[in-house]
């Protein structure tokens, strides 16, 4: 079958959640691709004063970007930065991590116990994925009953994770470590994911990023970039790949990977003389906080599939245009989606598709505009 379908998947998977900040509306397609491997987080109130949007694109499968969708806001929320009120440190770290998920770290350093938890998880959470793979290939050919077995199935393992979390977390104990005591060979998963984040805290927006997802925001009607893609043909890029001692071909890490940020990608991250920052592919995200004002009309945070497709000004418009008709902000998404998908295979359009839109309600602006001093330089 190869990476393309001979006919693409065009069935939409959406929702729509407000608050009395703002209000969301998301969407994701698989398209041409013969596999969905993008996942996302959305949580309007992840505590009373903040949101979470979240959209990670996975490569070489799916482990990583689900696990992302499922734990990374929960390791920003956990953080004793984020309780201190420093909401970027604790992005950082929660980001960093995650790109620890390479298994047993030198001798004599501490490995906090959430990122234990987050190695034994991840091998866990990887079964669980199988056993949803193979739910899905099974309809249409298996009876109910034969469906409700392997459902029970990954509810036994969902369960598993569950209790192993909360016995590390009462208890303490070393989930590195194997059955027998010894340390563990699980060297994390092969795969990866990109990892663009929007914070909403009050009226402070937050946008962390790690690869080519994209956070764009219409303010005053025009396209503010919030991140920036990474390349590895890029200059600081290049120069980290070079140092770690990987090497740049055809624009892609080591001749393969066309992204130089990710989370998970374990074979580029083994280079045990550097710490996580400074790897061949890292997971160490940029950062920009700006202060919202009332010029600010809506985010999109979205993955490559839309931004190989448009620019981020012809997105903004396209959104600002749709939503002088239309409402709901996941039927904004849709539109979106069925504009950029090719006619065929192998053309631009083609590739795994999700998208958010935040829209701002007056309700969340303490503040008159004064100035777009905020807004980061292009």
């Amino acid at each position: 079958m190869g990476i393309y379908l001979s006919t693409p998947k065009t069935g939409k998977a959406s929702e729509d959640g407000e608050n009395e900040r703002l209000r969301y509306g998301l969407s994701s397609m698989q398209g041409w691709r013969a596999t969905m491997e993008d996942a996302h987080a959305a949580f309007t109130n992840l505590d009373d004063s903040t949101s979470f949007f979240g959209v990670y694109d996975g490569h070489g499968g799916n482990e990583v970007s689900k696990f992302c969708a499922k734990f990374l806001h929960q390791q920003v929320l956990n953080d004793e930065a984020y309780a201190a009120g420093d909401l970027e440190n604790s992005v950082r770290k929660a980001f960093l991590s995650f790109s620890a998920l390479s298994g047993r770290p030198k001798e004599n350093i501490d490995v906090p116990i959430t990122v234990q938890i987050i190695v034994k998880l991840t091998s866990l959470y990887h079964h669980i994925l199988l056993w949803c793979r193979m739910d899905e290939m099974m309809c249409g050919r298996k009876g109910q009953k034969e469906l409700e077995l392997l459902r029970c199935k990954v509810d036994q393992s969902t369960s598993n994770v569950e209790n192993l979390q909360k016995t590390v977390e009462e208890n303490g104990k070393d989930v590195l470590s194997s059955d027998d005591g010894t340390p563990s060979d699980y060297s994390g998963p092969s795969s990866g994911s990109t990892a663009c984040i929007a914070i909403i805290q009050n009226n402070q927006l937050l946008v962390a990023n790690a690869g080519d997802s994209r956070c764009v925001m219409s303010r005053k009607g025009k396209a503010f970039e919030l991140s920036k893609d990474h390349k590895p043909d890029h200059t600081i890029e290049k120069k980290r790949i070079l140092d770690a001692g990987g090497y740049v071909q055809y624009g892609r890490v080591n001749g393969s990977l066309n992204l130089s940020r990710a989370i998970g990608d374990m074979e580029l991250k083994q280079n045990r003389s550097l710490p996580a920052e400074k790897q061949i592919v890292t997971a160490n995200p940029d950062i920009v906080k700006v202060e919202l004002t009332e010029d600010d009309e809506f985010l999109i945070v979205a993955c490559d599939g839309i931004w190989d497709c448009m620019s981020s000004e012809q997105a903004v418009d396209y959104v600002k245009q749709q939503l002088n008709s239309e409402k709901k902000l996941s039927v904004v998404c849709e539109r979106v989606f069925d504009r950029c998908l090719a006619p065929s295979s192998g053309l631009e359009g083609c590739d795994n598709m999700t998208m958010i839109v935040v829209q701002f309600k007056k309700a969340l602006f303490s503040k008159p505009s004064s100035s777009e001093q905020d807004v980061p330089s292009q």
